[in-house]
């Protein structure tokens, strides 16, 4: 760790960020590599330049769907034996990635310890006009460190980056988690209050690549994810959690929302947090779906979209086939049906089946050159208000938020799929009947007791995460343990039977941080709760 302060802190006097990493980025902002004077706009761009946000091939390849995605059964599982055992260097290069840039993340620590040394050197005019671009860099910096307190609990933070901040060499301590977490929810309230007085400004607008500067977005933005961090830890401290979401939703004037405007037809462009690629962006995923895994879901497919006649099932999975001889030529023949491969099969029998089943949808998916990264979406936040109206509020409120939300998750699905520009099918909007009768008369209706109604919310929550959100899908499985899901566990590795609770400190992390780590090693096991756990 020390060896990564030292990396990041550097950064003021050499600058070697993203900022100077991308060509794209550098000439839209005035010296943002001078190295004697790194300014709040450039820095800032880097933050929001994040590989580890958008959708890139490494974080999908080595991260999302080998660890979280495989945990949460999100991604499929290639049943092997160490199907379940962290990669160690994969999670170092993300833990390292928050911490410092220069690698696939923009190391949005370092990044904003820089921006903060540099605002308290400005003078009290030029903080007043550059505040706002600090306020939007610790909304950024709290949605990826509440990612890493959900991955691994306790991390350095207060005092990591210490030398960017303050010229001093120090290896930074272990901040509490539950700690962090309060702290990241004060912040994000204050972060909205002010967005919505305050005044944005053109060089804001130029540096912000993620909502060009739109204060009511930030605002929202702001909101919504302290909303979904104050629902992440209401099974554990739900009287805070209660009184300050209820003040939100009763109050949707003074805390507006990514909601969509509560409209099913909504426009995921338009609403969501979504990070675009950069207008020169020619990457896509296909790699690191037919490296790792593009194989439908057992779960997914098979016991939730298929009973319900889900109309996102077309804009998620093709229903993929064989070569075989038609008339004597050979003849691509499509699978007759949406299927999954059972999580059950063998090694060896899914290499010699997988093309009887289903697999993700190549212009959604695999081959969108589009595709955003995804931050915060208005499926997700109703799913959200759902779940706190059923849980202390209204249940006929909780219907109306849950109904709402499947419908823009359909919209928000559809979206993907026709934004990509490649020579695949557009998949044609579902009619309002057949989205209807999905909502209202199917098994995903939001019908029985309030614990099948509570069901329902996690269950559609997890399916809309998907594979792009891998991360917020098992961090919701293991708050809800919902849905319930099978882990094949024969013929694994000892001791890694099944899936892990979180993550272990990277090999490095401890080595060069080594006396901190003695403060955290009794937690640093597999099988430790992160503390919004039940």
């Amino acid at each position: 760790m020390k060896k990564l302060i030292i990396k990041a802190s550097f950064l003021v006097l050499s600058l070697t960020v993203a900022v100077g990493c991308k060509k794209d980025i550098d000439d839209k902002f005035n010296n943002p590599e001078n190295v004697l004077d790194p300014n709040l706009p450039g820095l800032f761009t880097g933050m929001l330049n994040n590989d580890r946000v958008a959708a890139k091939y490494w974080n999908m390849r080595t991260f999302l769907s080998q660890m979280p995605g495989v945990y949460a059964q999100t991604t499929y599982i290639a049943n092997g034996n160490t199907v379940y055992q962290q990669s160690d260097s994969y999670s170092q290069q993300y833990w390292d990635d928050f911490y410092s840039p220069g690698g696939n993340g923009s190391g949005p620590l370092a990044l904003y310890r820089a921006m903060e040394r540099k605002f308290n050197s400005l003078s009290t005019t030029d903080q007043a006009a550059q505040r706002v671009i600090l306020q939007a860099a610790k909304v950024v910096l709290i949605e990826q460190a509440a990612k890493m307190v959900d991955l691994w609990g306790d991390i350095p933070y207060s005092e990591a980056g210490g030398l960017t901040t303050n010229d001093l060499i120090k290896n930074p301590k272990y901040d509490e988690q539950k700690a962090l977490y309060t702290g990241f929810i004060a912040d994000l309230a204050s972060a909205g209050t002010y967005f919505k007085t305050a005044t944005s400004t053109v060089v804001f607008a130029k540096a912000d690549i993620l909502l060009k500067g739109d204060l009511n977005k930030w605002t929202r933005y702001a909101n919504s994810l302290r909303l979904r961090l104050l629902m992440r830890i209401s099974k554990t401290d739900e009287a805070t959690a209660k009184t300050a979401v209820l003040q939100m939703l009763g109050d949707q004037t003074n805390f507006p929302l990514v909601d969509g405007g509560n409209v099913g037809t909504y426009n995921p462009s338009v609403s969501d947090i979504l990070l675009q690629p950069l207008t020169n962006s020619s990457s896509d995923l296909h790699d690191a779906f037919f490296e790792g895994g593009w194989y439908a879901t057992d779960y997914m497919l098979n016991t939730v979209l298929l009973p319900a006649n889900d109309p996102r099932i077309p804009v998620l999975y093709d229903k993929f086939g064989r070569v075989k001889k038609v008339a004597g030529k050979d003849q691509f023949v499509q699978n007759p049906t949406y299927k999954a491969m059972p999580v059950t099969f063998t090694t060896a029998q899914q290499e010699s089946s997988f093309a009887d089943y289903a697999v993700l949808d190549s212009g959604t998916f695999v081959f969108n050159q589009k595709l955003p990264g995804i931050l915060i979406t208005a499926s997700e936040v109703n799913l959200l208000k759902a779940e706190a109206f059923e849980r202390w509020g209204s249940t006929a409120d909780a219907k109306t938020a849950y109904d709402i939300a499947l419908r823009q998750s359909v919209a928000f699905y559809y979206h993907l799929n026709n934004i990509n520009q490649g020579a695949y099918v557009k998949e044609t909007f579902p009619s309002a009947t057949t989205i209807d009768n999905w909502v209202n008369a199917s098994n995903a209706t939001y019908t029985d007791a309030s614990t099948d109604k509570l069901t329902k919310i996690y269950t559609q929550k997890w399916v809309h995460f998907g594979v792009l959100q891998a991360t917020e899908a098992w961090s919701e499985y293991r708050r809800t343990g919902i849905p319930v899901l099978t882990f094949p566990t024969n013929g694994k590795q000892a001791g890694y039977e099944t899936p892990p609770t979180r993550l272990i400190y990277p090999a490095k992390e401890k080595t060069l941080n080594s006396t901190n780590y003695q403060a955290v090693v009794g937690k640093d096991t597999r099988k430790t709760k992160i503390f919004w756990m039940p």
